[in-house]
């Protein structure tokens, strides 16, 4: 019942809600990220989803595209803008993919979508991640996130699977509240992303 209606009919109301309580925040950042980005102020790439159903993410762009001289991107940590940092330090970066819960590709709660390129290196085991819909938090988000390997990281993400219910939601939904604001497992190291999974690590 709570997985098959109740989690969507809360996610849809959340994710309205949010977007609703958010919009001041929304358009003041998109602005400063227009002006910091001389552009655009969101990032789209195609995710994997539920069934590993491709649809586009939504973030703000916390990176510029700068260049080397062959034509390919800055490693990340030359790229990131001082508001880029700021941002992510508290998570304002993920306020967007709202949207992607309001229509219903995403969940607020869910494993974290990964990069296509991925898919052809899970296991068997690892692809059950995809047996529900991605979220904006996780459980993997709230023990460890990229402080931990990427083997714990889908074990995690399978027992969430495997183990969904409404306390649990909850309960993370609590903790990544808790961590935006003590700003624990923030994405703010030198190399700004994870390790690169090609199915060994």
């Amino acid at each position: 019942m709570y997985k098959k209606i109740v989690k969507r009919l809360l996610d849809f109301l959340f994710a309205l809600l949010g977007l609703i309580l958010f919009s001041p925040l929304l358009i003041i950042v998109a602005l400063f990220l227009t002006a910091s980005n001389k552009g655009t102020p969101f990032f789209f790439q195609k995710r994997p989803g539920k069934n590993e159903k491709i649809f586009k993410i939504v973030k703000f762009k916390t990176m510029n595209d700068l260049r080397d001289k062959e034509g390919n991107l800055l490693p990340d940590h030359d790229r990131i803008t001082t508001l880029g940092k700021f941002v992510r330090k508290y998570s304002l970066d993920e306020i967007p993919q709202l949207f992607n819960v309001l229509i219903g590709n995403m969940s607020l709660i869910g494993p974290r979508p990964l990069i296509i390129e991925y898919l052809p290196v899970y296991n068997e085991t690892q692809k059950k991640r995809h047996n529900v819909k991605p979220g904006i938090t996780g459980w993997a988000q709230i023990n460890g996130r990229n402080s931990i390997t990427w083997k714990k990281k889908f074990e995690l993400d399978v027992w969430y699977v495997e183990n969904i219910s409404f306390l649990l939601d909850f309960k993370i939904l609590i903790q990544t509240f808790v961590k935006v604001i003590q700003k624990k497992d923030v994405n703010l190291s030198n190399e700004l992303t994870s390790e690169y999974f090609n199915g060994n690590n």
